[in-house]
């Protein structure tokens, strides 16, 4: 310990103060210019002689500081020139840095006893001040508390390095300086102490230079404890509410408070919430059924020894238990070991009781999360032995980590019934499965988007035409939920019926465009009473492939262009002439024709398939074709390779996936016949047709063959122009094709009783499954299908 001389008068340092230090021999080793001013003598003169050869009458006064702590007294000194001086003299022993007395500092002031009193006054000031007062001499690198100081933590940072660095710095520097120090915690969950140190620099008043450093501390562990308080808030609002997933949500809270909040957390969720419903306003009863979502737990090792329910498990609180009393009330209820309803709650459940008393649990808060004036849940909070009990500020905390999740929680559960919802009314819309076709053989998948975005417009679909031919289409909506999949289902509905009218390619997603500019005039009359604004955007590719000819027809509105394996291995992107995007209006779009050897493999796609954030759309059409020129046994692994190469776990857009292998049909299924516009050479096609039946085994198809080629060809010859074909097709039915110039296309009408005319078409329609026209490039072709005879 080292003592500084004090020395004061009404301004300060006393300007007649003298200094001498006396071994514990009692011999002089030191004497200041002071104490040279004072009584004549040079340093020379005093150091090493007897202190006591300096008194007048060394018994008479009384002052023997050898062996006393401390000493304070008058004294009469015999002057160099020989006077007497009467002296306040002030007595304190010097230590070394084990605390051992090595010397004493004599400090002699001439002033009046009432000027000792002031001086030894801020002494017992300084000793007995409430506040951590210290100082700490540079000379000799020891250390001066005061009682505040001693049962202070700062009596631990006098050795903490960090506050020893701020020391040194001060009194090198001589600069003031903060420091702000905290004193371990018992636990996570306990109550940190924390300190601010205010170091200033001591100077010696005659010389002006640093001679220690000053230190009073603060105890600020309340303005700690409500830094972390507000730092736990902000984190929460990073932390909670990452996904929109309500189990994920519920496990972020208890997270986040375990172990800075409490020892252990569990959410519990109603199971109305758990299954979508939508709960009642207000608060709940107490006897509502509640399922463990989440829990957490400051425990090492793994799981969670302190929970006493599950997750996924059903718990029902009765209703003087903590949680209920919370989710009944609709405010956080502070409990623990000193409340009857407490123990009862702890006491009545066996596995419950085990836990408390296995962890020492004494402290709980219960929280409901409540979110838009709806209860969800309850969160509840508990500390162990070695955690302080719950306080005030931690029932305040806990609301509103409770009020955040809950937040996050009805966001999460509103998002998934929407999704359910638009993902319902999706899969409704989707075809459940495609029929077996003659020209093709067909595999498909559809994966809705992995992220918050919410359910996508994507849509695929194959329509069977007239001839065994086939339309392939797929789309994308742009935008994401109900609104994007309720204009999906309009647009393949639309498309279904223009295919039903068999238009070419190019026209129908003319006709396609007209109906989104319609569309998206109809919704700006009624958007304002939606939460979805601006107009239809829509992609669109539409292909017809005729397995006779081999031919695929294709034209696109905006649309990722298909890929197409040939059965050489050789893997290309189909280069299409693009259009604009559905709803642009006014401008054309143009088909190409592809022809394709038997056996080739066809890939539509939306884009979600092929563009990432990761790589451009060109990298993502190379990995489309890598992967459909690996080998593979089926379309089906072949749908699910293509998706595990180029998708990542969790998709950022819908994705609609359809491939197509080709068949062809060969000649000995197809008969044709060139006819000239005579009506005497109905007979004839009716002979050929007949002959044609026999050679296929089909004369049980005959009679019915013959009247349908009867009527079709007499109305070519009497309505048509050359040139006129007729055309037999076996395949799973066997179809029958008149086709001539007129672009005219017949239709039925009743005839009257007495009319020589119009039953042909009728019959036609009667005998067959099915009738039809079709436009040509060149006129029309009109059709009839039968079933297949059963033999």
């Amino acid at each position: 310990m080292t003592t500084f001389d004090h020395n004061f008068d009404h301004n300060g340092w006393s300007p007649d103060a003298a200094t001498a230090t006396i071994s514990l021999e009692g011999i002089v080793t030191g004497w200041s210019e002071g104490a040279r001013r004072l009584l004549g003598y040079r340093p020379a003169e005093v150091v090493g002689r007897a202190a006591a050869d300096l008194l007048v009458d060394r018994e008479a006064t009384g002052f023997s500081p050898v062996g006393s702590p401390e000493w304070s007294g008058t004294a009469a000194l015999r002057h160099r020139d020989g006077h007497r001086v009467e002296l306040t003299l002030h007595a304190h022993p010097q230590l070394d840095g084990a605390s051992a007395t090595q010397a004493f500092v004599i400090t002699a002031t001439t002033g009046t006893p009432a000027s000792e009193r002031d001086r030894r006054m801020v002494e017992w000031a300084f000793a007995q001040s409430s506040i951590a007062l210290s100082t700490y001499s540079a000379a000799s690198g020891s250390w001066r508390l005061n009682r505040g100081a001693e049962t202070d933590p700062l009596g631990q940072a006098c050795s903490d390095e960090g506050f020893l660095r701020c020391v040194r710095h001060v009194a090198e520097e001589a600069v003031p300086m903060r420091y702000e120090g905290f004193a371990p915690a018992p636990h996570a969950a306990a109550r940190q102490r924390s300190w601010i140190v205010e170091l200033w620099p001591v100077r010696d008043p005659g010389t002006g230079e640093v001679a220690g450093v000053g230190t009073a501390a603060f105890d600020s562990s309340e303005q700690h404890a409500a830094r972390q308080r507000l730092a736990l808030l902000n984190e929460a609002g990073t932390r909670i509410g990452t996904t929109l997933n309500v189990n994920r949500t519920a496990q972020e809270l208890a997270d986040l408070a375990v172990p800075r909040l409490a020892d252990f957390a569990s959410v519990d969720l109603l199971d109305s919430v758990m299954r979508g419903e939508e709960p009642v306003p207000g608060p709940v009863d107490a006897a509502v059924v509640l399922r463990r979502v989440a829990h957490q737990s400051s425990s090492e090792g793994e799981g969670v020894p302190e929970a006493a329910v599950d997750l996924g498990g059903i718990d029902t609180y009765p209703p003087f238990s903590p949680p209920a009393r919370s989710l009944t009330s609709g405010r956080p209820v502070l409990s623990g070991a000193d409340d009857p309803d407490f123990a009862r709650w702890v006491g009545e459940h066996e596995a419950r009781a085990a836990i408390v008393r296995e962890h020492g649990f004494h402290s709980v808060v219960a929280a409901p999360l409540r979110a838009r004036g709806i209860t969800l849940g309850v969160a509840v909070f508990v500390r162990g032995k070695g955690s302080a009990p719950f306080q005030h500020d931690d029932l305040i905390l806990a609301e509103e980590l409770a009020g955040r999740a809950a937040v996050g929680v009805d966001n999460a559960r509103r998002y998934t019934r929407e999704r359910t919802n638009a993902l319902t009314l999706q899969r409704s819309l989707l075809p459940r499965d495609l029929p077996k076709q003659a020209a093709v053989e067909v595999a498909y998948r559809y994966l809705p988007a992995g992220t918050g975005a919410g359910v996508g417009g994507d849509w695929f679909d194959v329509v069977p035409l007239s001839g065994t031919r086939v339309a392939l289409v797929v789309g994308d909506v742009v935008g994401h939920g109900i609104h994007a999949s309720a204009t999906m289902g309009r647009l393949r509905t639309a498309v279904r019926t223009l295919a039903d009218v068999d238009l070419p390619p190019d026209e129908l997603l003319t006709h396609l465009d007209d109906l989104v500019t319609h569309l998206t005039s109809d919704d700006d009359h009624i958007v304002r009473d939606l939460p979805y604004t601006g107009g239809i955007g829509a992609t669109c590719l539409y292909a017809v492939y005729d397995p006779v000819s081999r031919i695929c027809t294709l034209a696109s509105a905006g649309h990722v262009p298909p890929a197409v394996l040939l059965p050489d291995g050789s893997v290309s992107v189909v280069h299409l002439t693009p259009g604009p995007v559905l709803g642009v209006g006014g401008l054309p779009f143009e088909a190409t024709e592809l022809e394709l050897p038997e056996g080739s493999l066809l890939a539509f796609y939306t884009d979600g398939l092929i563009e990432n954030r990761e790589h451009d759309v060109g990298l993502g059409l190379e990995r489309l074709c890598a992967a459909l020129a690996s080998p593979v046994p089926s379309l089906e692994v072949t749908c699910d390779a293509i998706l595990k190469d180029l998708l990542p776990d969790s998709p950022a857009d819908d994705v609609a996936l359809l491939l197509v292998r080709t068949r062809a049909l060969h000649a000995d299924q197809v008969a044709a016949w060139a006819l000239p516009s005579d009506p005497a050479i109905v007979a004839d096609a009716r002979a050929q047709a007949t002959r044609q039946l026999a050679a296929w085994g089909l004369q049980e198809a005959a009679f019915v063959t013959e009247l349908v080629v009867s009527e079709l060809v007499t109305n070519a010859i009497r309505y048509g122009d050359v040139p006129i074909g007729l055309r037999l097709i076996r395949d799973r039915t066997l179809i029958c094709e008149v086709s001539d110039a007129s672009s005219t296309a017949p239709h039925l009408r009743r005839a009257r009783t007495y009319d020589e005319g119009g039953r042909g078409l009728h019959m036609v329609a009667q005998l067959t499954q099915g009738w039809g026209t079709r436009q040509t490039p060149t006129g029309k072709t009109i059709w009839a299908e039968q079933p297949l005879p059963v033999g």
